[in-house]
C-alpha cells in the first residue's frame, strides 16, 4: 500500500564513495540484475528524490560532481534509512571537526549555489559556494524576502526607547554579519553541518550586553547562520505548518511588530548577565528589535519569545469577595465591578542547554542524547551540533500577570505576593472539584490584590504544565485508577496511582520554575501562596528570601479535593496552621465513589474531608512551635 503521489519506478542504485583526506573519488556501483533469479524487489523502494548526474554540478567547481555524488552516496542513505557506505556512528557529536572534513573538502569550498536535485515531492539543499554570482543571488533574494518598513522601535514622545529597556553600555564595535536569506523551494536537511547552521551567528549566553550576547536566529529565513534548534512558538509551530500547507499564510510573510513593544519598561538586571541564573528563557526576548537593532536593520528575521501587554480580569470569585467583604474595590487595582488591572507578560521557553544540564545536575552529552531520543528524533542537531547550544523545545510556555507597579518588583522593601501555579485545565477552567488548583489559584489572585492595593505587588505565573506535565490524558487514566482501586479513592495511594500510571509521580521538575522570577528581578518575596516544598526549595535555591508561606484556607477546598490535600501535607508539603495530616488522617480521607447515587460514598467522603479540615486546629492546640508552621491567611 503506497501513499498516491508514490509512483513505481525503476531502482536506481546509489554510488558508492571512498574518502580521502583532500580529494573525493566516487566509482560507479555495480548494475542491478533485475532478472536474477535470486535478486531481492526494489522496483518500489526507490528514492523520492532525483540523484545526481554529472550535469548536475555547480558551474563554479569544477570538483561539484563529486560532491554531488558523495552527497547522494552518503547523506541520502543516512536522510533516508539506508545504510551508510562507510561506519560514521557517533562521529558527528565526538568529532565535529571530521564531520567538517566529511561534509566539504578543502577543495570544494561551495556554500551558497544551488544543484538542482529535484523531483515533484522534495528538493535537496542547495551546495554551498562563495562565487560572487552567489552573493549576487542572495542580494536579490533579500530585496524579495525583506519588508519594505523593517521593524525598528520608534524614539519619540510616544514610544520613547527608555520606556523599554534601560540604556547599555555601547556595543556597536560588535561586528554583524550580514544575512544570507534562503529559497523556501529549497528544503535543508539539518543533519550535518555542511548544510545547516554552517556559519551560525554566536551566542554568548550570559554577556555583559546584548550585542555581545547575540540574537536568537530561530525562523526559517537564514539556515546557514541559524544558531538554534527547534522553531518559535514551540508546538503551535505545527499549526503554522499547517497554514502554510494549505495556502492561508505566505511563508515568505513578515510580521510588523513596530506597534508591539512592551507596555512597561522591564529590565535588564544584573541577573540577565549571570550565565547560570537564567537558562530557560531568553532575557531580551521582549524587545529584540532594540536589543539587536543591528541586526534588524541588516535585514535579519529576528522574533520577539516574550510579549507585554496590559488588560482587565473579570473573575467571578473577586465579585464574590467584593460581596462577602474579602476585598474591598479602590477604582485602581480592583474596579467596584470586580475587575481588576494588570499587566501580563506571555514567555516562550528558550534553553541554554549547557545551563540546562547543570540545572538538572546532568551532563549536556546525557540532556541532548536523551532529548533526542524521548521526541522520537526530532532534532537530530541535539546530537550532531554540540556547537548549537540553544534549544526552543515544543513544550508550553507560561504567563505572568502582575498587580501593582511593575517597577517596584525588584525592591526589598515594598510587599510582594507570589503564586507560581502550573496548568490544571479541568478545575482551572471548569471547575472540576477533584483538586483545590482553581481556588487555590483565586486565592492566590485575592492576595495579589490586597497587595497590590497596600502599595505593594502581587505577581501570578501561570506554567502550561497539564497533569504534573504528564499530559490531560495521563492525569484522566490516573483518576480512574484511584476510583477504582480497591478501598476507593485513598488519600494514601494518591501519588502510587500516579506513578503505577506514568512511571513516576511528577515531571515538573521546578528547577526550571525560578526562571521568570529572576528575570523580573525578584530577590524577596514576603507572601509565597504555595504549599509546595518542591517549589520553595526552588525558589530558595535561587538566591530568592521568603518571608511566609500561605495555605489554602480549609473553606476553599473542594468536596472531592481532601485527598489531594492530605496526601501531599503528608508527603512533606507545608500545611501551616491549617493541615497536620498524621497517619491515622491519612487513612480516614477518601474520595468519592464515580456513582454519585450512594450516599455511603459521599459520606465517607466527608468524613475524611471534616477530619483534613480539623486536622490544623487540633495540631495548633496540641502546642505545636509556630516556627514550624507557616502562617495561613
Amino acid at each position: 500500500s503506497l501513499p498516491q503521489f508514490v509512483t513505481p519506478r525503476r531502482w536506481i542504485p546509489l554510488p558508492t564513495t571512498t574518502h580521502h583526506p583532500s580529494t573525493h573519488h566516487t566509482a560507479a556501483a555495480p548494475a542491478c540484475r533485475a532478472t536474477a533469479p535470486s535478486a531481492r524487489d526494489f522496483s518500489l523502494t526507490s528514492p523520492l528524490v532525483k540523484t545526481a548526474t554529472a550535469t548536475d554540478r555547480c558551474p563554479h567547481d569544477a570538483t561539484a560532481g563529486a560532491s554531488l555524488a558523495r552527497f547522494t552516496g552518503i547523506r541520502l542513505r543516512r536522510t533516508l534509512g539506508l545504510r551508510p557506505s562507510r561506519p560514521n556512528v557517533n562521529l558527528a557529536r565526538h568529532r565535529p571537526d571530521a564531520v567538517a572534513n566529511l561534509d566539504r573538502a578543502p577543495s570544494t569550498p561551495h556554500r551558497r549555489c544551488y544543484a538542482h536535485l529535484t523531483s515533484p515531492h522534495l528538493t535537496m539543499p542547495p551546495f554551498p559556494c562563495r562565487h560572487p554570482t552567489a552573493a549576487a543571488a542572495a542580494s536579490a533574494m533579500r530585496s524579495v524576502l525583506t519588508p519594505a518598513a523593517i521593524d525598528i522601535q520608534p524614539n519619540d514622545e510616544k514610544f520613547p526607547r527608555a520606556h523599554i529597556m534601560a540604556a547599555e553600555e555601547d556595543n556597536s564595535t560588535v561586528p554583524i554579519p550580514e544575512p544570507e536569506f534562503d529559497d523556501n523551494s529549497v528544503i535543508t536537511l539539518t543533519t550535518h553541518q555542511g548544510q545547516f547552521g554552517a556559519d551560525p551567528i554566536p551566542i554568548k549566553w550570559g554577556a555583559a550586553t546584548s550585542a555581545e550576547r547575540g540574537p536568537v536566529i530561530a525562523t526559517v529565513r537564514h539556515s546557514s547562520q541559524r544558531n538554534a534548534i527547534g522553531a518559535h512558538s514551540g508546538g503551535y509551530s505545527v499549526y503554522k505548518a499547517l497554514a502554510v500547507a494549505t495556502g492561508g499564510l505566505d511563508p515568505n510573510y513578515m510580521p510588523k511588530f513596530d506597534l508591539t513593544t512592551p507596555v512597561v519598561k522591564m529590565g535588564p538586571f544584573p541577573s540577565w548577565h549571570d550565565p547560570k541564573r537564567i537558562v530557560a528563557m531568553d532575557p531580551y526576548g521582549h524587545m529584540p528589535s532594540i536589543a539587536f537593532e543591528g541586526h534588524v536593520k541588516k535585514g535579519y528575521d529576528i522574533r520577539p519569545t516574550i510579549a507585554i501587554t496590559k488588560a482587565h480580569i473579570d473573575l467571578p470569585e473577586c465579585k464574590e469577595a467584593i460581596r462577602v467583604g474579602r476585598l474591598i474595590p479602590d477604582g485602581d487595582v480592583l474596579t467596584q465591578d470586580g475587575q481588576s488591572h494588570i499587566t501580563k507578560f506571555a514567555v516562550e521557553p528558550v534553553w541554554n542547554l549547557p545551563g540546562i544540564a547543570e540545572r538538572f545536575g546532568c551532563t549536556e552529552a546525557t540532556l541532548r542524547e536523551t532529548l533526542f531520543k524521548e521526541t522520537n528524533m526530532m532534532y537530530p542537531e541535539l546530537v550532531t551540533r554540540p556547537d548549537l547550544d540553544t534549544f526552543l523545545p515544543p513544550v508550553g510556555g507560561l504567563t505572568v500577570y502582575v498587580w501593582g507597579s511593575v517597577d517596584a518588583i525588584p525592591d526589598e522593601n515594598i510587599p510582594l505576593t507570589v503564586r507560581v501555579h502550573d496548568e490544571c485545565n479541568g478545575s482551572d477552567v471548569f471547575g472540576s472539584d477533584i483538586c483545590t488548583c482553581r481556588p487555590y489559584l483565586t486565592h492566590a489572585i485575592e492576595e495579589c490584590i490586597k497587595t497590590a492595593q497596600e502599595g505593594g505587588t502581587g505577581i501570578v505565573i501561570y506554567y502550561r504544565k497539564e497533569g504534573r506535565a504528564l499530559g490531560e490524558v495521563t492525569k484522566y487514566l490516573v483518576y480512574n485508577m484511584r476510583k477504582r482501586q480497591e478501598g476507593g479513592d485513598k488519600a494514601e495511594e494518591y501519588f502510587n496511582c500516579t506513578q503505577h500510571v506514568a512511571g513516576v509521580t511528577d515531571t515538573r521538575f521546578q528547577a526550571l520554575m525560578p526562571d521568570p522570577l529572576v528575570w523580573l528581578g525578584v530577590t524577596k518575596i514576603h507572601k509565597l501562596v504555595s504549599m509546595s516544598n518542591v517549589k520553595y526549595d526552588a525558589i530558595t535555591a535561587a538566591g530568592i528570601e521568603v518571608v511566609e508561606r500561605v495555605a489554602i484556607p480549609a473553606e476553599l477546598v473542594p468536596a472531592d479535593a481532601g485527598v489531594e490535600i492530605a496526601a501531599k501535607v503528608f508527603n512533606g508539603y507545608e500545611g501551616g496552621d491549617v493541615y497536620k495530616v498524621d497517619k491515622s488522617t491519612l487513612e480516614k480521607v477518601v474520595g468519592r465513589d464515580y456513582d454519585y447515587k450512594k450516599s455511603d460514598a459521599e459520606m465517607v467522603a466527608q468524613d475524611g474531608l471534616d477530619a483534613l479540615k480539623k486536622s490544623g486546629a487540633e495540631a495548633a492546640a496540641e502546642g505545636e512551635p509556630a516556627a514550624k508552621r507557616a502562617k495561613s491567611s
